[in-house]
């Protein structure tokens, strides 16, 4: 009986792995970010309001990414979501940010699992904070993440036309189902 575990639990690692492989840009038009980030202004709670999702994140509703700066310059990161439905289980992941280009503050690599650290790039953020895309070199994962739980049909269609500019397939830009009122 303990091998079945054992045998998950590193399947499931090699999953996750080679989902968080590919920091390398592929092909095309390398991945701009934004210009600059202020990092006290970007932490708090963020709403996910639509994505490319992983695997982890099918299925998931009321999803909120929150990042809080540690002293050592790290991102404290707890992602939370309801597992496939509002009411459903609540999953609770505590990755941890590092900025690997304090220039522009938007490159940072997102560690699930040591040492390997995930493509995470700042690709668009409003003046005011309030709307964010987050996506990969890859081109394979993408996360639209908004200060409120509320976004219109009108954004979605904005940050799908976005996104597809920046060199994604919107077509597999999904909304993430939030409670709102």
């Amino acid at each position: 009986m303990r091998r079945f575990p054992q045998a998950l639990r590193l399947l499931v690692a090699a999953g996750i792995l080679s989902l968080l492989t590919g920091c390398i840009e592929t092909g095309g038009e390398p991945m701009k970010t934004v210009d600059q980030v202020d990092l006290a202004r970007f932490m708090g709670d963020w709403y996910v309001v639509a994505n490319i999702p992983t695997f982890v994140e099918k299925g998931a509703h009321n999803a909120v990414e929150s990042y809080a700066l540690n002293p050592d310059g790290t991102i404290a990161t707890t992602f939370t979501f309801n597992k496939d439905a509002f009411d459903g289980p609540e999953k609770v992941h505590h990755p941890k940010g590092f900025v690997l280009d304090t220039k522009t503050n938007a490159h940072w690599g997102m560690q699930f699992i040591w040492p390997i650290k995930a493509d995470y790039r700042i690709i668009y953020l409003d003046d005011d904070y309030q709307t964010t895309v987050i996506g990969r070199a890859k081109r394979d994962y993408v996360w639209v993440m908004s200060r409120t739980p509320d976004f219109s049909d009108e954004e979605f269609q904005e940050m799908k036309a976005f996104i597809e500019g920046v060199g994604y397939d919107p077509s597999k830009l999904e909304r993430v189902p939030q409670q709102t009122g």
